[in-house]
């Protein structure tokens, strides 16, 4: 026979979870208009508590784009986690949920993602990318999300090594005017990037009977134009020591 604790904690567990599914928007609050500085963006620190070699890596990056003023989106990257949840551009995104995983489809590049609900991490199955690897658990009606294997990354805005851990907790709730809100807080952890963790909380607002848009890019063009200008400075600074 199950002790009483063992047996609430069965119960617990077979409880029905909460539903992710649908399409969800920038939260603003109740009687917003939408523009700038109105929407609840979520955002890491302005001023990231970054190690000297995080700091040498985004320089060197900002000093070879930004006089041509080039970003990742111009050329059609992805925003790669953690951007994607904490921005996209402000575009939607979709939650498409199953017991054993939830999909992401963020329409802005049509980036997605991939959790593995109930799954245990194996990083020498890991193939490295922008929005990492995403596995998760339950804590009563929260779901946890730790998402590892993840790319050098300094052309985000939350600029990351290859260990950085992100740790997302959601929950689902109803704001003041009754409208389902999807809440998500987060946690980055980087030994060679941050000093220490940084958090941020981002909300999104449920659309009814919502639908995503195409939006179809490519990468391999951004990555071009890295090399490109990267040997043009190359070949300046050979120059320039002769």
């Amino acid at each position: 026979m199950l002790s009483l604790t063992a047996a609430v904690t069965a119960v617990a567990a077979d409880a029905p979870k909460p539903d992710f599914s649908g399409v969800w928007t920038v939260y603003r609050p109740p009687g917003a208009a939408p523009g700038p500085g109105r929407a609840d963006t979520g955002a890491f620190p302005r001023d990231p508590p970054f190690t000297a070699e995080a700091k040498a890596k985004v320089a060197e990056y900002r000093a070879l784009v930004e006089p041509q003023g080039l970003t990742p989106g111009g050329a059609c990257v992805g925003y790669g986690m953690p951007s994607a949840m904490l921005s996209s551009g402000g575009y939607p995104m979709e939650w498409i949920q199953r017991p054993e995983q939830v999909t992401v489809i963020y329409e802005a590049h049509s980036e997605i993602r991939r959790i593995y609900v109930g799954a245990a991490p194996n990083e020498k199955d890991m193939i490295p990318s922008r929005d990492g690897n995403s596995f998760a658990h339950w804590e009563g009606n929260t779901l946890v999300v730790e998402t590892i294997g993840l790319k050098e990354a300094v052309d985000q805005a939350s600029a990351h090594s290859d260990k950085a851990k992100i740790v997302e907790r959601y929950t689902i709730g109803k704001d003041d005017a009754g409208r389902k809100v999807l809440t998500a807080e987060m946690t980055l952890t980087d030994p060679v990037f941050y000093t220490r963790p940084v958090s941020a909380t981002k909300r999104w607002l449920a659309v009814e009977n919502g639908k995503l848009l195409p939006y179809d890019c490519t990468e391999p063009q951004w990555e071009d134009t890295l090399d490109k200008l990267r040997q043009e400075k190359a070949t300046q600074a050979k120059d320039a020591a002769k």
